[in-house]
């Protein structure tokens, strides 16, 4: 018999038991959950049936990190799923506010007497082990070495690890070391082994600058904590002009880089694991995604983040990563009624955005539905409130550019899409971007320039279909019909129901560039001389 100073709370068939910190099942045997989430079930268990807002949650159970609501959101679906059947009806979401247990209608909510009995303590023979599952995405930034002791430079590597800190936890679901805590490692030689059984951690980012002479180096290099393998490595050279004026576009770069590595490296984690928890399954969407745009990228992206919703209905990345594939299906015209993408795209957006109103990416995905369904003004909008609350999506910079060619703004797309390079050179997405540039030198005459473009946009990823047909329509308009048809053959490998057709009766989001209009049956003839089907 065990005492306790505060009530046990049954949930269902479950019980959570505040004295030892545990959450048990009906056999008493212990529910597995990560530290974050338990923290979060046990605030909302000592207030039962009153809300707890959503600040006082994070400052409470997040005041040594930053993290964005994301993390909140995903501790949610975890307590969720770890309470079973009752979890759905008894952890309501107030929108906007905050969570509650809740202990009236038929949920099953009750205290527990401070007498109770219960299964032995973890540590005690025969008992089993809880789980310590360090979060998918959870780093910390060291303190970047200064090589060479200037005291100027000190002040640069400084700002790049706190401001690289604040801006790896805009990252979905991410996890991230406060600056505080992480500084006091600073100038120590660190094992990323210890460190990561020390701060619960799965990753370590490090790296040093040098400066020699007009010119410095950045290296910086992301640890696998768990087998001290490193897993990602970048390298920066630049003029030494004002360093304090490249730390912006440094941490960015790195930042947008990171982001992707990690996708890369959860999603092989993810499926070397026999119990995949719906993060897993995000990635390994997310993966799919990043791969190119594709009718079977597409199906298998959606699988994933189908199955991962199954598992966790409150799983906001997921749901976003979602509706990014029926934005991708009707941007990139795989089926014939485009706007019914748009149009579930759009509903979902909305939805999420009343229940994570501060969503980046969602803002940047409504924002492109506006753009390709004629409401550029509006979806541009979308875009820069994006990119106001996370100022590295260079995807958003991206959007803007194909908004300002939507309106027949041709002369402002590049420098957009330039911006987003800046933050981003080596972006998945960028070939899209470098796609948005050449139809827009195509519509304003400057063929030989729109093919350079377009033929960037396939070095970049040869897995986007369009590409490969708007490159075979503008060759075969200058007059090179063997590359026009080895083009179209190759877009139609990618996509074998593509047609003419199905591309007329969808472009309508353009309806407001000029350019475009006075062009557009020229490229139509162009497309049917490479072959493309007219369907």
């Amino acid at each position: 018999m065990l005492k306790s100073s505060q009530p046990s709370i049954v949930v269902g068939d479950r019980i959570v038991d505040l004295r030892r910190e545990l959450l048990l099942d009906g056999r008493g045997e212990i529910v597995p959950l990560r530290p974050q989430a338990w923290a979060v079930l046990r605030l909302l268990a000592q207030r039962v049936g009153h809300l707890v807002r959503k600040d006082e949650i994070l400052d409470e159970v997040w005041s040594d990190c930053e993290v964005t609501e994301d993390s909140l959101v995903q501790a949610i679906g975890d307590i969720r799923e770890a309470l079973g059947d009752a979890g759905r009806s008894a952890l309501r979401t107030l929108p906007r506010r905050g969570y509650m247990l809740v202990a009236d209608g038929d949920t099953i909510v009750r205290s527990l007497p401070s007498t109770i009995t219960a299964s032995p303590m973890p540590d005690s023979p025969g008992a089993p082990a809880a789980s310590s599952s360090i979060p998918h995405l959870s780093i910390v930034v060291l303190p970047f070495a200064n090589i060479g002791g200037d005291l100027e430079q000190e002040y640069f590597v400084d700002g790049v690890t706190d401001s690289l800190t604040t801006d790896l936890s805009r990252i979905a679901g991410a996890f991230v070391i406060s600056r505080s805590t992480a500084f006091a490692f600073k100038g120590k030689t660190v094992d990323a082994r210890e460190i990561g059984r020390e701060l619960n951690v799965r990753y370590l980012l490090e790296g040093s600058v040098q400066r020699g002479g007009n010119r410095f180096r950045l290296n910086v290099q992301l640890t696998n904590t768990e087998t001290g393998a490193q897993v990602w490595a970048e390298r920066f050279d630049k003029p030494a002009a004002d360093l304090l004026d490249m730390q912006d576009e440094i941490v960015s770069r790195l930042a947008n880089s990171l982001n992707a590595e990690f996708i890369k490296v959860e999603a092989r984690r993810a499926e070397r694991s026999s119990r995949q928890d719906a993060m897993d399954l995000y990635f390994q969407g997310r993966a799919f995604q990043n791969k190119g745009i594709t009718p079977a990228f597409a199906a298998r992206a959606r699988d994933f983040f189908v199955r991962a919703l199954a598992l966790d209905p409150d799983n906001i990345e997921a749901a976003v990563a979602a509706a990014a594939v029926d934005v991708s299906m009707g941007s990139a015209i795989m089926a014939d009624d485009a706007p019914a993408h748009f149009r579930a795209a759009e509903i979902a957006v909305t939805r999420l955005l009343l229940r994570a109103p501060n969503h980046p990416r969602a803002h940047m995905l409504l924002g492109a539905v506006q753009i390709r369904t004629n409401r550029a003004v509006r979806g541009i909008a979308e875009c820069r409130q994006a990119l106001a609350l996370d100022r590295n999506l260079a995807e958003a910079h991206g959007y803007i550019g194909l908004g300002k060619h939507a309106l027949g703004r041709v002369e402002e797309v590049e420098g957009h899409i330039q911006e987003a390079l800046r933050l981003s050179p080596r972006d998945i997405r960028a070939f899209l971007w470098f796609m948005f540039v050449g139809m827009t030198k195509f519509t304003i005459n400057a063929d030989f320039e729109a093919l350079a473009w377009l033929r960037r946009s396939i070095e970049a990823n040869p897995n986007q279909a369009l590409s490969h047909f708007h490159l075979a329509g503008v060759l075969a308009v200058v007059g090179d019909l063997t590359e026009a048809r080895s083009s179209a053959e190759a877009g139609l490998a990618l996509d074998p129901d593509f047609t003419i057709r199905r591309y007329r009766i969808n472009a309508f989001f353009l309806s407001d560039n000029s350019g475009w209009l006075a062009r557009r049956d020229q490229f139509y003839e162009g497309m049917h001389l490479a072959g493309v089907p007219e369907g």
